[in-house]
């Protein structure tokens, strides 16, 4: 009679044994990242009220949601009523990716935009400065020793 059984020494319980330590579980769990596309959970409803204007916005963005397929993980998280069938959905946030390139791009523009804003203040501000009180006094500090005897 042949046996189909393992032997004791080839199966570890290591893998079936839970963490020793407790720890809390994560609202949004962080995906699996593919190098060259950055994540971002993106809101598609708040209190049950969907945000079209929202996701639409982000979807001409650049951002694509992600599949269940690529991310097996978040199999069992995702919300059963979702309008994003065989996409990532929890709690009215959906997973999804872009290229890295766009989000460079994306933070270039925005960073560029706020600079031009402080400029602008600051132009403003230095244009009714007057030279008998200017607004912005350029303060140097300098260091002196002491002269020896």
């Amino acid at each position: 009679m042949a046996e189909n059984r393992l032997q004791r020494e080839m199966t570890a319980r290591v893998m079936d044994e839970r963490p020793k330590q407790w720890m809390q579980a994560e609202v949004l769990p962080e995906p699996d990242k593919q190098p060259g596309y950055a994540y971002r959970w993106i809101r598609v409803s708040t209190l049950n009220a969907p945000d079209p204007r929202n996701i639409s916005g982000k979807l001409r963005e650049g951002w694509e949601p992600v599949g269940i397929e690529e991310q097996p993980k978040f199999r069992l998280m995702v919300d059963p009523g979702s309008r994003f069938k065989d996409n990532i959905e929890v709690g009215g946030l959906l997973l999804c990716k872009t290229p890295q390139e766009f989000v460079e791009q994306r933070d270039a523009h925005f960073a560029k935009q706020s600079q031009n804003q402080v400029d602008a203040v600051d132009n403003t501000m230095m244009r009714q400065s007057d030279p008998r009180m200017p607004m912005f006094k350029e303060r140097k500090s300098s260091t002196s020793f002491g002269k020896g005897i």
